[in-house]
Parts: structure tokens; sequence; C-alpha cells
């Protein structure tokens, strides 16, 4: 399906996922030959990098859908910026003013976008959110479709202790065999690192340093407990200096990464950036400077390159991937949110249920399981025409 569509359809912008049918309505079986009539309003923080990415993967599904007698429309409206709080709750209200059948939204920060959604649940549309698995007091929320963000943060700080010498699948240490196919996820590298003695873990050294996102912000405090959590275990793994905050955003990640190579004449090892629209400019920072580390380089600790660490996992972070350009990368499963998003959209409309939570289990992403991810996602069918023969909608 994917080889069809095509990177120009892939990569498009629009939109969605969500949510169950009007409350108080009174379902009633669609009849054969009519197309089911969905509109979902879909209010990602921001529409650019990993948000472009799912907001294609929602319109793909959406388009599948409307092949198998459904009529799915989305409305996507994201804020100027990820940092733009209180204009995401305005497209709140206003995908409440008009009447959408349900709301998916990915907070800019959870406190600021609470009401709002609670008007949502009152006004009978429900919310499904996305980028979260966390439960949201005093929000009645359909469905969480997400992953830990702590844990994401520590699957790439484990990427880093194997590349500097540890145990897996990059750099000098010793190497695991892994089978096509294998979820390098957070219990692949716990299972790893609990064979290392307290002398092994003290033999891995590198200095690093950290962009975050938003400072003290929830997404971006959850990676930073994450990362430093395991490197804690690792005290050959120094931090040099305070995170930088490049609130999730390419031009001010390439700030930072310039201020920090900057300080870091000759004795800075790797970048740790939080998302990857700050690891890509990290990277191209790193490069036009020619200390830019690759996979054909090797780990090296104290020359002049650095290697780039990142999470999220895009098309464009893939393709660097591949190229040896970016190290190691974290998925966050961003093809998998618009796709079973909009999946679990349709079913909850219909009246069918769908898990309260699904868990996109991070994992890492190199250079040998690249194309695992982009620009063929392995993604499974989803079965429309069952769901078209079970479903039940409210006129």
């Amino acid at each position: 399906m994917f080889k069809k569509l095509a990177k120009s359809s892939l990569f498009a912008a629009a939109a969605t996922i969500a949510v169950l049918p009007m409350l108080g309505a009174v379902p009633a079986v669609a009849q054969d030959g009519e197309n089911i009539d969905v509109t979902i309003g879909w209010v990602p923080p921001d529409i650019t990098g990993v948000f472009k990415t799912a907001t294609n993967f929602f319109e793909l599904a959406a388009e599948d859908a409307n092949k198998n007698g459904f009529n799915v429309k989305v409305l996507t409206k994201s804020p100027t910026s990820p940092t733009a709080f209180a204009e995401q709750v305005s497209i709140i209200e206003d995908m409440i003013q008009r009447k959408v059948d349900l709301i998916a939204v990915s907070p800019a920060e959870v406190a600021t976008i609470k009401p709002a959604l609670a008007r949502a649940t009152a006004a009978g549309i429900p919310v499904v959110v996305v980028n979260l698995l966390e439960p949201i007091d005093g929000v009645d929320v359909s469905s969480y479709i997400g992953f830990d963000n702590t844990q994401g943060a520590e699957v790439s700080a484990y990427s880093v202790v194997d590349y500097f010498g540890g145990p897996g699948v990059l750099g000098t240490g010793d190497k695991v065999d892994v089978e096509p196919g294998t979820y390098l996820d957070l219990k692949f590298w716990e299972d790893i690192a609990s064979k290392l003695s307290a002398e092994d873990k003290a033999k891995i050294k590198a200095r690093g340093a950290i962009i975050e996102g938003v400072a003290g912000g929830f997404y971006s405090t959850a990676r930073l407990e994450g990362f430093r959590k395991v490197l804690e275990q690792f005290p050959g793994i120094e931090i040099v200096g305070g995170t930088c905050a490049g609130d999730w955003n390419r031009e001010k990640g390439t700030r930072c990464a310039e201020d920090i190579l900057q300080a870091n004449q000759g004795n800075l090892d790797f970048i740790w950036a939080a998302s990857n629209e700050m690891g890509l400019g990290a990277m191209l920072v790193a490069g036009s400077q020619n200390r830019l580390e690759t996979t054909q380089d090797g780990a090296a600790v104290g020359d002049t390159k650095v290697a780039i660490f990142t999470n999220d996992v895009t098309p464009e972070s893939v393709d660097r991937i591949a190229e040896g350009k970016m190290i190691a990368e974290t998925t966050h499963g961003f093809a998998d949110w618009g796709w079973f998003g909009t999946k679990f959209a349709v079913e909850l409309a219909c009246g069918l249920e769908v898990p309260k939570t699904f868990d996109i289990r991070p994992r890492s992403v190199y250079e040998a399981n690249a194309r695992n991810f982009y620009p063929e996602p392995k993604l499974e069918p989803i079965d429309w025409k069952t769901i078209r023969a079970n479903c039940k909608k409210a006129d």
C-alpha cells in the first residue's frame, strides 16, 4: 500500500485521530451503501517535524477508510508555535463551536488545556489525547495514544552507553546479536545492562551536552529525568554545563548547538537533543564546523568529532541515520499515531470499543534497522470492511 501512495502523498500535510459518538444520541445501524460521516478536529502543538509525520499518517488512514464506506473529514489546526499555549486552547474552543464529532489533541502543555478538554466532554464531544499515556486528572479522555516520555529518554541514554563502550549494537563495546525486527526497547537495554559490573560501567567514558525542550515543561522534564536516570549508573559519562532549552524548535536547537560547540572546543563527544527537530539542527551545526561524527568514523572519545543522539524519528531523520550522520534515535511511533489514531476515531464514532491506552514502546533506531521505519513503516492493515459492517452511528 505504501509503495503505491509514494512520498508525495506520504508526506503531505493533513490530519487526524479520535473519538466517541455524541453523548445522548441513539445509535442507528448504518445502512448498506451509505457512507458513514466522521468529522475529526485534530489539534497538534505544531504541524512541522514529528507532527507533520503523524498528521500525514492520520490522513493516509482516513483515505483508506474512505475507500471502504466511510467519509472521514479531518479539520487540522495548530498554534503558531509549540509554546503558544493559549492559542492551542482557543483552537480547541473553536472545534467545540464547530461541533465536530471528535477532538484529538497533542497537548503543548497538559495543565494549560485541561479546562478546554473538560468543556469539550461537557459538550458531548469525546477526546483522544495523543503523545501521552499518563491520565489527565479531571478530564474524561476516551483513549490515550502515546508512549512513556521518561522511558523514551532512557532508551536514548542506553544508546549513548552502547556507542561509547557498552554492550549492544553500536560503537566499540561487545556486540549483541539481534534477530531482524527485534524491538530494541527499554527491556532489551536493561537486560543487557544488568549483566555489567560496577567496574564495567565505570570504564564507559564520554563527555556530552543536552538540548532540552521547553524548560520546566511536562515533556522536557520527563525526558531529562529518564536520560539522567540511566547515566547516573555510568559515572564515566559526564554531562558538561547546564541544559540548553531549544523549545522543540530546529532554529533554537541550532543556536543551542552553536553555543555548546563554542564552549566545548575539542572536549565534547556527544550531544543528546530531546527531540529530532533540535537534533537535526545540532547535526547541521556540527557538520558545518567539520565536527560531526558519523558511523563511519566510529566512537573516539577525546577527539574533535561530536556524535548526535536524539528522540522522535521522522522520514527526514531516518534518512540521516541511514546515511550515518546521526548515530541513533529513539522512535515514538508517529506513523503509528496517525494510522491507529484514525482507526480508533472511526471505531469510536461507530460505537465500537477501543483500548483506553495504546502504548507505543519507544525503541532504538540506528543505521542497520532504519529502513524498517521509513519510507515504508511496518504497520498492520486495518480491516475497514469489518468495522463498517459492525458500525452503529447516530445521524
